[in-house]
């Protein structure tokens, strides 16, 4: 199957002229919602760069800060989160997922399980350029356990590269991992963590599928029985992500982060979305679930449907 993606780069593309649009949409009195919200919808993440440039360019302001002032709530949310650098955006959830009382496990999991190496290692680097903080530190102060060093390890950014696939390699991770949870009274949390946080995508699906010929589990299944908490939501993200399946089940009303962090803007320019919701929710497409968490179609509403691109 040919994946589609939902938010492509815009044929005939201007850069001023939609910096132009834009600067017309919220001069004066009242904000015309519906021009910003048609165009930075319909524009990939790079031209939106590119627009906040000329933008800058043509009219001395910042477009994000005048985007900020004259919208509110989630639709302001959304759009903020269109316009960011995806990396950028990572950095500014995770750090938010760590500001203040509590921490929002959830935040780190989705973010920290499902990028590769090469994002990791730019995320901590724009974390500490915006925030003046090690994003490792501060997941180890908000953090404990098993779950925190499944963290750590992930955030070293050190899997193994995809490379020819060891078969014997393969029988002795899946034959530990067995050993370590099923055939263990107890589960030895260590092996799980090193093995799910340090070897290839590539090896980890291997090992995957061995893993169900040794045992008659599969690993999810494992991972359910033998873990628990953080660290099991963990895991699970760890696996999906191995799987190629990035977008996690949607509940009915999920919260703002929710939408934000594994949001279209993200996975649809990545050209996975139609698909991988198909194979993980019961409902026939983000599209239609959208249309029901979201009923009344708001703005922020008429956004999410838009980056989505239809009910295929």
């Amino acid at each position: 199957m040919v994946l589609r993606g939902t938010v492509t780069d815009f044929p005939g593309f201007d850069e001023r002229a939609d910096a132009e649009t834009l600067r017309k949409a919220m001069k004066g009195l009242g904000t015309d919602e519906e021009s910003i919200l048609t165009l930075l919808t319909s524009r990939s993440n790079a031209q939106r760069q590119e627009i906040s440039a000329a933008f800058k360019t043509l009219f001395g302001r910042d477009l994000l800060d005048d985007l900020k002032s004259e919208l509110t709530g989630k639709f302001e949310k959304l759009i903020v989160a269109l316009m960011k650098p995806s990396r950028l955006y990572d950095a500014y959830e995770l750090k938010h997922a760590l500001k203040g009382a509590g921490t929002d496990e959830k935040v780190l999991t989705e973010i920290i399980a499902s990028r590769t190496p090469e994002e990791l290692r730019a995320i901590k680097e724009v974390y500490e350029e915006e925030y003046g903080s090690s994003l490792e530190d501060d997941v180890v102060g908000d953090t404990s356990g098993y779950y925190q060093r499944m963290l750590v390890v992930l955030l070293q950014a050190n899997r193994d590269p995809d490379a020819g696939i060891d078969e014997a390699q393969v029988e002795q991770d899946a034959q530990a991992l067995f050993q370590a949870g099923e055939l263990k009274w107890g589960t030895d949390e260590e092996k799980f963590i090193t093995i799910f946080g340090t070897r290839s995508v590539s090896h980890l699906r291997k090992v995957f599928d061995k893993y169900m010929t040794i045992s008659g589990f599969q690993i999810e299944e494992t991972i359910d029985r033998e873990t628990s908490g953080n660290l099991e939501q963990l895991l699970l993200a760890v696996v999906k992500s191995i799987r190629s399946i990035s977008l996690p089940p949607l509940e009915p009303g999920p919260d703002i982060h929710t939408l934000h962090s594994e949001g279209p803007w993200y996975p649809s320019e990545l050209n996975l979305i139609p698909l991988e919701f198909r194979k993980n929710c019961a409902i026939p497409s983000l599209y239609s679930m959208i249309k029901v968490i979201e009923p009344s179609l708001n703005m922020f509403g008429e956004a999410l449907l838009l980056c989505c691109g239809g009910e295929d």
